[in-house]
């Protein structure tokens, strides 16, 4: 059995890391730490037009690339390597993994494509300030109707 990355992996290897030392030098680190945001939206930008990242693992028919969570790892590595600053965990590893795994088609349809092109920023947000997660522990309410709707509450660890 052979464990090792194949040439195409190797490839987007060496592809990431050349982006991220272009976009995310020491200085852009701190800079971007420092801004309301926290990261560079055009750098951002650039990953999901011109590399396809935040769609990477994303299944082609929500707008994705279709590739494998090996393919992500590597470029979490990349950007781990770079210290990036972007939503890119929350959005792509937490987020769109939880929508992939929810069996909600319809759920899937309105957020994935988004995720996918770059233009929804989302995360995960299940623990209560209680530490609970159960639904005896949640207190957050949803309300609203159609597509429209309205949290109120408190989530931990977004």
């Amino acid at each position: 059995m052979n464990f090792a990355f194949t040439e195409e992996q190797d490839e987007l290897r060496s592809t990431i890391r050349a982006f991220m030392e272009a976009k995310s030098s020491e200085e852009a680190v701190r800079e971007q730490m420092e801004t309301d945001n926290g990261f560079d939206s055009d750098v951002w930008t650039q990953m999901a037009e011109q590399m396809g990242l935040q769609g990477l693992h994303i299944p082609e028919e929500y707008g994705g690339s279709g590739f494998g969570y090996v393919e992500l790892g590597i470029v979490l590595e990349e950007m781990g390597r770079a210290l990036l600053c972007a939503p890119f965990f929350s959005s792509v590893v937490l987020a769109a993994n939880t929508l992939m795994q929810s069996g909600d088609d319809a759920a899937k349809s309105a957020h994935l494509p988004g995720i996918a092109a770059g233009s929804t920023i989302a995360t995960v947000a299940f623990t209560e300030p209680n530490g609970k997660w159960d639904e005896a522990g949640i207190t957050m309410e949803a309300s609203g109707s159609g597509s429209d709707v309205t949290l109120n509450g408190t989530k931990s660890f977004v």
